[in-house]
């Protein structure tokens, strides 16, 4: 659901006010309010603003350089509750290309800079000769607060007001009005299990399967694709009377998805491919230069979104229609190709009537919006940025899954809405890898296959990775530019026939997907990889300390790399899974929690407490009812082996594994407490 957020005032595209005081205190204001404070050492102060044009993006400058020692800057920053810290700005010193998101608040070295969605901007030190630190300091009343520290030669902080809407150009961006969907979207759609063959008893399979297999371990929608409309379509009727092949019609699919406690999800697209229902209906549409109506191809003939009465004789008796029978989410298809081929293709029709074609098509997606209620609303496909702050999420490339875009689109990602790469196909080759990048990058997760196969024992690569975790972006650029920075063409193009140079393309440039996890507890990292393009992947790439030691375990063949310093040495792939995932925790002069099995976050999602104390290390976990649940733990020289107990879950067994790791399996469901008392050995 598109939500607004407690605070719905426009920022100013201003720069914040500067004041340097005595004994070299700073003060920095933005928008009537302290923005930071704190104090520097050094010399030259320098300050500049650059502007471009009166409405153009702002790069405010503030430097300090060395003088008899190294300069230094200490910030206190508050933000709202909406921000995170950041990598700003590539470094370009030869780093590894890591795909980086985060779940929780905490810190990692990377990070230069504290990035607020609400009010969208970005304070930041510069790549360069500093070294930078930013800690995550209080929250408070909706605020957060930051420590970010400063040493070097020389130390620059830049400030970018409405950093995504004017430096990445995303003209919609408006994060003051709306907020990102954070409930996990995990399910199932009919398309490429079935194409247009699907029928309500392939429907109810499907439903029945999942609703079994997948359920439990936190699959949520179910969502009917392309094959239930009537041919050819026509108005609101043709997607609200279901075909000959749904004889219980659209209300009997969705009663049957809800009874199994699931979420009903429907495919649609504005468009009229009915000749005879167009010329019926001739003042609803775009018109040629001949007068006519228009026509294009994959469009139909297109809609007028700025004639009144397409919203209230088309758009608003089908979405709403829609919307009453229950259905919570809603893929709404083909609309590149009512921008291109409708809108861009006929630009003189608006330029006559005096209209944006622009505002035009947005106000589309507006009435939408406005009929589906609190639903779920993936505007589909290929790169929609006039659409954001109206759809939650968006399917950044062509037809067919493809983790390229994750890395091109990655800092859109839960900032401007849900990425979806496509439906996933567990039954191919590359099912672990599209499972593990989708759900490692906290983006939309649907699988499609045939009732059937979800039926075989094959499951765990969904199973591992469901639900997602609601992440932010470690890095607020792309880590792959090539697409993004093509944005502006979304203007000029004719024909959504296939992935413009500015949609998710299917080639990616890196295989290295990271996700920091930061819990109470603790805080670790896992790390993807899609292929063994980097048989050596520095630590300090990572944002991890080169000089401290870590634990490193790859979850799919339960591998135990043991204890690494400086640099993680991956070895080759297992062609069985054609990804590994290492979980790298800082290693402890006592025993620990390597990892669990339950979820490639190898604990983050269902370790829910863990402590440490007087030789006993105790957790609190949710176990999925018949999925075994496995705890694996180090067990260091001068420990002796631990009395295990669990309470709410049966101790199935406690093994010490070759590797001398110590792996508890569990039996139960719900919420459990499990003990490991040791005795010094």
């Amino acid at each position: 659901m598109i939500s607004p957020p407690p605070v719905v005032a426009a920022p100013p595209n201003a720069p914040m006010s500067i004041r340097s005081g005595k004994g070299q205190s700073l003060i920095c204001s933005y928008d009537g309010k302290q923005l930071a404070e704190g104090k520097w050492t050094g010399k030259g102060i320098v300050r500049t603003m650059s502007a471009g044009k009166s409405d153009g993006p702002i790069n405010q400058v503030w430097a300090v350089t060395a003088e008899g020692g190294p300069a230094s800057l200490e910030l206190r920053v508050r933000a709202s509750g909406e921000s995170f810290p950041c990598q700003a700005d590539r470094t370009g010193y030869g780093a590894l290309p890591i795909v980086r998101h985060v779940f929780g608040l905490g810190t990692n070295r990377l990070d230069r800079g504290v990035y607020d969605r609400q009010r969208d901007w970005v304070l930041s030190i510069d790549p360069g000769s500093a070294q930078v630190e930013v800690l995550p300091h209080e929250e408070a009343d909706g605020t957060r607060t930051y420590a970010l520290r400063a040493t070097g030669d020389e130390i620059i902080l830049r400030f970018r007001p409405r950093y995504y809407q004017k430096h990445r150009g995303l003209r919609f961006f408006e994060p003051w009005t709306y907020q990102v969907w954070k409930k996990p979207v995990v399910g199932w759609c009919s398309w490429f299990a079935y194409l247009t063959n699907v029928d309500q008893q392939k429907m109810q399979d499907s439903i029945d399967v999942l609703s079994e297999k997948l359920e439990p371990f936190g699959l949520q929608y179910i969502q009917i694709d392309d094959g239930y409309q009537r041919t050819p379509v026509g108005g609101p009727e043709s997607w609200l009377q279901a075909n000959s092949k749904f004889p219980e019609g659209l209300t009997g699919l969705v009663r049957a998805i809800h009874e199994k406690g699931l979420e009903a999800g429907v495919w649609s697209a504005p468009m009229v491919q009915d000749d005879a229902w167009a010329q019926a209906h001739a003042d609803l549409f775009v018109k040629n230069p001949q007068g006519g109506i228009a026509s294009g191809r994959w469009v139909g003939h297109p809609i007028d979104g700025s004639n009144p009465a397409v919203h209230e004789r088309y758009l608003e008796p089908l979405y709403g229609g829609l919307a009453k029978m229950g259905w919570d989410y809603f893929k709404v298809d083909s609309l590149r190709h009512l921008r291109y081929e409708g809108y861009n293709s006929f630009t003189g029709y608006f330029a006559k009537k005096g209209v944006d074609r622009v505002e035009a098509y947005r106000s589309v997606g507006r009435t939408i919006r406005k009929e589906i209620g609190n639903a779920f609303f993936l505007a589909c496909w290929g790169i929609r940025p006039e659409l954001i702050g109206l759809a939650d999420g968006c399917r950044i490339g062509d037809d067919g899954f493809a983790f390229a875009g994750l890395s091109q689109f990655n800092s859109w990602n839960n900032v401007v809405w849900r990425n979806d790469p496509d439906h996933i196909v567990l039954s191919r080759e590359e099912g672990y890898r599209s499972c593990m990048t989708t759900s490692l990058t906290g983006s939309l997760f649907m699988v499609t296959d045939n009732a059937d196969w979800y039926r075989t024992a094959d499951l765990e690569s969904a199973k591992r990775s469901i639900p997602v975790l609601f992440t932010r972006p470690g890095q607020i650029f792309d880590v792959d530019p090539s697409r993004s920075d093509e944005i502006g063409r979304v203007d000029s193009e004719v024909s959504g026939s296939g992935p413009r140079p500015f949609d998710a393309s299917r080639l990616s440039t890196t295989g290295l997907f990271q996700l920091d996890l930061h819990l109470p507890y603790e805080s670790w990292t896992v790390l993807g990889r899609t292929d063994e393009k980097n048989s050596r992947i520095p630590l300090a790439d990572l944002g991890l300390d080169p000089k401290a030691q870590y634990l490193a375990y790859e979850f799919w063949t339960d591998r135990y790399l043991g204890e690494i310093d400086r640099e993680l040495a991956p070895g080759g792939i297992d062609p069985k899974y054609g990804c590994q995932l290492f979980c790298i925790r800082r290693k402890l002069d006592r025993p620990q929690l390597v990892a669990t099995r339950r979820h490639i976050s190898c604990g983050a999602l269902d370790v829910k407490s863990l402590s440490w104390s007087g030789g006993r290390l105790s957790g609190v976990s949710t176990l999925v009812k018949g999925d075994p649940y496995r705890i694996i733990l180090t067990e260091p020289t001068g420990y002796a082996a631990p009395s295990v107990s669990a309470v709410g879950a049966q101790v199935v067994s406690d093994t010490l594994r070759p590797d001398g790791l110590r792996e508890i399996v569990l039996s139960g469901s719900g919420e459990a407490t499990w003990t490991a008392q040791y005795k010094a050995g």
